[in-house]
């Protein structure tokens, strides 16, 4: 989640309509300056016993920020604590429960992606053996319990915390136990935003089922491939889900301003604190009657922040982030930006993209975001057949797109190596979750402890 510094200078309030549609529009970008943004989460455990260690304790989560800076990275404060660091690559930042997320910079190419998601893994690696930590990159914590994981003491958490109960019964999971891959991608104009959301959106149960691999919950499988997927389900209403609107005729940046005016709020950022404005409106805010701040009008700032507080499968603020697939190892991380820099960033492949999904109704769609946290490739299709059907045609589109990008390392290789992965799993037809049961049902003789000998 996105991390806030505090600013001595006081913005403008918001007072016209177009300044809210107006972040939308100037990330319209030439595709001569489109870039890729990687986030990845990782888990982050003791060696010693394997659990999740807290922001305070000797070698912790306060202690594993510090030990980055050795690397050139600069703190980010809260109050009194480091919450987050910045630098060439990025942010570093904490989820709710110390998972630990790399924000990458805006690249240019899949080399670089790459490259900055190695570097930064040889250096937690570097200061994990130093404090005896380890990482894992599943979607989910394959064996704690909630109340056994810490919480970090960042103030946004605090009040999301509060809030998850009240609108369903897994927002806390979502929280504390889950971890992703995403990417964020850019547009040219508004009907080039509209046509990837569509497809993004279209193709994200693809995604999820490509990458699951959160199979467990305390110690035992979950009877899912993808539980993480499944959290979004019960997390809260209001703010995810497949977005039936951008289907509609007419979508673009004023609808999607209209939905997130329809969000409910969770806080404001005030003098480096954030203020309690959950279940809130940001139209009333617009109109100076906000509850928790009467009389007071947003900042861009305040609206920027309220665009990062929904999350649907695919999400806009001034770029496109793809969200559907869980957290993995390394060598799978740099195969989700292949796989939408493929489908989205040539306009041939993402028009063939399009052909694939365009006929499909909304009642399709969901009936396939709903089915893939358990059947992943085997999800039915809209209209017959299984999502491994598609499965092979799709990275061929993305194999094209990326060959059509023409973007070589120093090597000579262009970037459609780094769809293998993914190549490997439609081949098998397992996913990387059904590859870990195999070993727990196998070789781990049921014994879940033997996922941290996987490492990252």
């Amino acid at each position: 989640m996105s991390t806030r510094k505090a600013s001595e200078e006081r913005e403008p309030p918001i007072e016209r309509r177009d300044q809210l549609v107006a972040p939308m529009q100037a990330g319209e970008k030439v595709p001569e300056r489109w870039r890729i943004g990687t986030e990845h989460e990782k888990l982050v455990y003791a060696l010693g016993d394997h659990h999740a260690p807290s922001y305070e304790e000797k070698g912790g989560i306060h202690a594993l920020l510090i030990g980055l800076t050795q690397f050139g990275w600069k703190p980010i404060m809260e109050g009194d604590n480091v919450i987050a660091l910045e630098g060439p690559d990025g942010n570093v930042s904490l989820e709710p429960a110390g998972q630990l997320e790399l924000s990458g910079a805006p690249l240019e190419n899949l080399h670089q992606t790459c490259a900055e998601t190695g570097r930064h893994l040889e250096q937690v690696k570097a200061v994990g053996n130093a404090l005896g930590m380890g990482y894992l990159g599943l979607g989910m914590w394959p064996d704690k319990r909630r109340d056994e994981l810490p919480i970090m003491p960042k103030g946004r958490y605090a009040i999301m915390l509060r809030h998850m109960p009240r609108v369903g019964t897994m927002g806390l999971d979502m929280m504390l136990r889950t971890c992703t891959i995403q990417v964020n991608l850019d547009y040219q104009s508004e009907a080039d935003m509209v046509k990837k959301f569509r497809v993004g959106l279209a193709l994200q149960p693809l995604a999820t089922a490509l990458f699951a691999n959160s199979p467990f919950t305390e110690s035992r499988p979950n009877g899912f491939l993808s539980y993480r997927s499944h959290i979004w389900s019960d997390t809260d209403p209001h703010r995810t889900g497949m977005l039936p609107f951008v289907f509609e005729d007419g979508f673009g940046y004023e609808r999607y301003v209209d939905y997130m005016l329809d969000v409910p709020m969770y806080f404001v950022f005030r003098d480096g604190k954030y203020i309690d404005a959950a279940g809130q409106s940001f139209r009333d805010f617009l109109a100076g009657r906000l509850p928790a701040l009467p009389g007071e009008l947003p900042t861009q700032s305040d609206w920027m922040d309220h665009l990062s507080t929904a999350f649907p499968e695919v999400r806009l603020k001034t770029f496109l982030e793809m969200r559907g697939a869980d957290g993995g190892p390394w060598n799978r991380i740099c195969a989700l930006p292949a796989l939408w820099v493929g489908l989205l960033y040539d306009q041939t492949a993402l028009d063939a993209a399009w052909d694939l999904v365009k006929d499909w109704s909304m009642d399709e769609r969901e009936a396939l975001r709903d089915a893939v946290p358990k059947l992943a490739l085997d999800a039915p299709l809209p209209g017959g057949g299984t999502l491994h059907d598609i499965a092979r045609e799709v990275l061929d589109i993305a194999r094209g797109g990326l060959a059509a990008r023409g973007r070589l390392d120093s090597a000579g290789d262009s970037e459609v190596g780094y769809l293998e992965p993914l190549g490997e799993i439609v081949a098998s037809g397992k996913v990387p979750a059904q590859r870990l049961l195999d070993k727990f049902h196998g070789a781990w003789g049921g014994d879940i402890s033997r996922v941290y000998e996987e490492s990252f």
